[in-house]
């Protein structure tokens, strides 16, 4: 918990330090306020005999002392909650930007519910603690040494029941520290749970629908909301254990003091006024404990936070490209696998690829065929970069890949995934993530050649149309067309369209196959694809099973001497005559 304060908190360290300046000279002030009122009941009603002018001033000043600890309190609290905003802002910004270098791998390991869940409840716990740290953890001790100190100057021997206090305090503050940590975190876990459930289910609202299951989701929301309750329900029993412990052990104190201080008072040895004052240092010393031991519960229910949100930020991405040559760049679009094999983990049993090696020249078009499952999505995603392999090379441009910078290499090479991601925003907003600079004219172009241009135009807003997060108000089909055409934006050394026309009927695959043709000339275009006619016109085709490629050759090469091939061919030739 220190060590995110200490580094998170650099742009707002006036605010951070002004609030316990403030919380000080509250303390600081409300100190002396027992002491004017010790004075007006030992001098202003007994020595001077109720002197009212005497009480009347004494009177005024307790109450200026008052609203200056009121306005000190105001200062605090204000400053306080300007460093803890600013302070969860740069976590929320150093999380995003860490989220931003992670690689695959990484984001396989922190599914997206999880990072939704850190970046927000995990926050506002972390919030809370840190106004308790600010505030309380300062007030609190300074408020104990200012009432300790009074204590023993009134009354040294009184003071000796907190050495029986103390550890009792210590020991019980420790206990519930120690079986409350762990709770929390489970808690936090079946927070992650509930987010993904719902995330779920209102991305998949239209599948719930169609298949009628409502009442489905309904009980599995309801079982992840009741673990969450559950969990918080065991945690929080043993946090709300602590105000009654230290209530019971301070008013245990207090009557203790009560008593002895009150056979003093009898005996001559102390005034009414100090007693009164005594008692209310006693209440300010247990008070601060109480305040102290809140802090430390505070921290112990954040510290499920502190350590999720480490887990974000010293997690090293697994790819980087800290020693590459910044100078280097993509000369071309050649491409080489060196004897490449690939695993998705190291402690993975079989290789995703093995054995791959291939050329491919700059400009040449390249078609990829195979079943389900015969990694080709993972043989391309080598090639920018999204995986690093477990053995041999992958060279672009005559250099292997690690030697470039990550954002030059995928600056070269364009990628519509199978899975096309659309971002709220215009259609125009979206294509421009291709090229920022892009004109409305050179948009519409990349429009026409991927086949989206038609649609587009139907639409009463055109480029201008908003599209929901995900691209949610256009077909399958139309996001992928539009996926295409942002990537054509980029005008890259490299383009691969992986199963990227899989939902748009055969026709439109042909009229964009066509105008990519004349489109990506010269630039090297790998096409994954299930259908022989997306890729039958290529240079040459791959064959891809269990992760090896088992065969390359022309659509006529391969017509005769594959048979897998053949069968596919004359398959989906019979299914298109028919």
């Amino acid at each position: 918990m220190f060590d995110l304060l200490k580094r998170y908190t650099k742009d707002g360290w006036w605010a951070a330090l002004l609030g316990p300046v403030f919380t000080i000279l509250e303390v600081a002030v409300d100190a002396f306020i027992p002491l004017v009122m010790s004075s007006i009941i030992d001098k202003g009603i007994y020595e001077f005999g109720g002197d009212m002018n005497y009480i009347w001033r004494r009177g005024t000043l307790m109450i200026l002392l008052a609203v200056l600890g009121a306005v000190f309190g105001s200062l605090s609290g204000l400053f306080s909650s300007i460093a803890s905003t600013g302070f969860i802002r740069n976590i929320r910004e150093a999380m995003f930007s860490k989220i931003q270098e992670f690689s695959f791998e990484n984001i396989e390991k922190y599914p997206v519910p999880t990072i939704v869940t850190r970046m927000t409840t995990d926050m506002r716990m972390l919030r809370m603690a840190y106004v308790s740290i600010v505030r309380m953890l300062i007030r609190a001790p300074f408020n104990l040494i200012l009432s300790a100190y009074f204590v023993f100057t009134l009354n040294p021997s009184l003071a000796k029941v907190f050495a029986f206090v103390l550890p009792i305090l210590g020991f019980g503050l420790v206990f519930i520290f120690m079986k409350a940590h762990p709770l929390f975190r489970k808690m936090m876990v079946k927070f992650d749970a509930l987010d993904s459930d719902l995330q779920e289910n209102i991305e998949g609202i239209r599948v719930v629908k169609t298949f009628v299951r409502e009442d489905h989701e309904n009980k599995k929301f309801d079982d992840a909301s009741k673990a969450v309750m559950d969990a918080q329900r065991r945690a929080e029993s043993i946090v709300i254990l602590n105000r009654p412990f230290f209530e019971l052990v301070m008013y245990a104190c207090m009557i203790i003091i009560a008593w002895l201080g009150g056979r003093d008072v009898i005996g001559g040895t102390m005034t009414t006024g100090n007693f009164m004052a005594y008692i209310s240092y006693i209440r300010g010393i247990l008070f601060a404990l109480l305040m102290i031991s809140n802090v430390f519960l505070q921290i112990v229910m954040a510290q499920a936070s502190v350590d999720r949100a480490n887990e974000i930020l010293y997690e090293e991405p697994r790819i980087t490209d800290k020693d590459c040559d910044p100078d280097l760049e993509v000369k071309d679009g050649s491409i080489e696998f060196r004897n490449v094999s690939f695993k998705y983990s190291d402690d993975a049993e079989k290789d995703a690829l093995s054995d791959i090696d291939l050329s491919i020249g700059s400009g040449e078009v390249i078609g990829i065929l195979g079943p389900t499952g015969s990694s080709k999505s993972t043989l391309v995603q080598l090639i920018p970069r999204l995986y690093d392999v477990s053995e041999g090379e992958v060279l672009v441009g005559g250099h292997n890949v690690k030697e470039y910078k990550l954002d030059k290499l995928r600056d070269a090479v364009a990628m519509v995934l199978q899975k096309n991601t659309l971002f709220s925003g215009t259609i125009e907003e979206n294509m421009k993530w291709g090229d920022p600079n892009a004109s409305h004219e050179q948009i519409v172009e990349a429009c026409k050649y991927a086949q989206a241009d038609d649609f587009i135009q139907l639409m009463p807003e055109k480029y201008e149309t908003e599209l929901g997060q995900g691209g949610v108000n256009v077909s399958g089909g139309q996001k992928q067309r539009l996926c295409i055409a942002r990537a054509l934006l980029k005008h890259p050394k490299i383009i691969i369209l992986d199963d990227s026309t899989s939902a748009v009927d055969t026709d439109t695959d042909h009229r964009i196959q066509l105008a990519l043709k004349e489109k990506l000339g010269g630039m090297t275009t790998i096409i994954i694809a299930q259908r022989v006619a997306s890729v039958k016109e290529a240079d040459r085709i791959i064959i891809m099973n269990d992760g090896m490629i088992q065969d390359i050759g022309k659509h006529d090469e391969l017509l005769k001497r594959n048979d897998v091939y053949r069968d596919l061919y004359h398959t989906q030739m019979e299914g298109a005559l028919e």
